[in-house]
């Protein structure tokens, strides 16, 4: 699968943003266990630089999390690869392939473009204004159609409920129930849990009578996932 994105000039890159350095990541990501070949295609090609600020552009391809603004972060390579990959994994009782996509934390808009680039249907919901219009404004320059939303996101988005998959950019001290509700029997839902001084990778798995498999994939670092809304 070829990622379709709409490049101009900087997004191509050059030196420390070349896609040499984005091939060095995707070759950093596979040695430590990435294995689908979409998920590391989309990273070779979405250009993470255009997503943090001018002054961090030459760091954007090191396999790490990177301030964004308003407490923050742009999510490690890593952590995006992994979170997707365990997202994707097709169910047997969702009858078919993912397609309608859930995230909850827009922040940079990074993740929802690695989506996006996947050919996923993605709805993604921001608290912080000034983030989410700035994430607005790099996804309209790709040519990717990104549903996006300002709101609470542990109230998820109802509305198109349910959703193939669902996945948390935040951590909190427990799954949210309503974000769990808006799953699809047999779809996926990939989160940090946990508090400041020890986080893990949950996924979840919907099953027919309501409830959910766990499964802990790897210790994380994530900021936490708050309630309400900022201008």
């Amino acid at each position: 699968m070829t990622p379709r994105l709409r490049l101009q000039p900087e997004a191509v890159g050059q030196g420390m943003t070349s896609q040499r350095v984005r091939d060095r990541l995707v070759e950093r990501l596979r040695e430590t266990g990435i294995r689908d070949e979409n998920v590391l295609n989309a990273i070779r090609t979405v250009p993470r630089h255009l997503f943090v600020d001018e002054a961090l552009a030459t760091r954007a391809y090191e396999d790490t999390a990177l301030p964004i603004g308003h407490s923050q972060t742009i999510s490690q390579p890593w952590v995006v690869a992994r979170m997707t990959e365990a997202l994707l994994l097709q169910n047997p009782l969702l009858k078919r392939a993912p397609k309608k996509v859930l995230e909850i934390g827009t922040g940079s808009g990074y993740q929802a473009a690695i989506l996006a680039a996947l050919g996923l249907e993605v709805y993604t919901v921001e608290r912080i204004g000034d983030l989410l219009r700035q994430a607005r404004k790099r996804l309209r320059q790709l040519g990717m159609n990104v549903r996006s939303k300002h709101d609470d996101g542990r109230i998820g988005w109802p509305e198109h409920a349910p959703y193939d998959a669902i996945i948390v950019t935040a951590a909190a001290p427990a799954l949210v129930n309503a974000l769990v509700e808006q799953l699809a029997v047999g779809a996926h839902l990939v989160a940090p849990v946990g508090g400041a001084s020890s986080q893990s990778l949950v996924k979840l798995t919907k099953r027919e009578d309501g409830g959910v498999d766990e499964q802990v994939l790897a210790p994380v670092v994530f900021v936490p996932l708050l309630s309400g809304t900022l201008d």
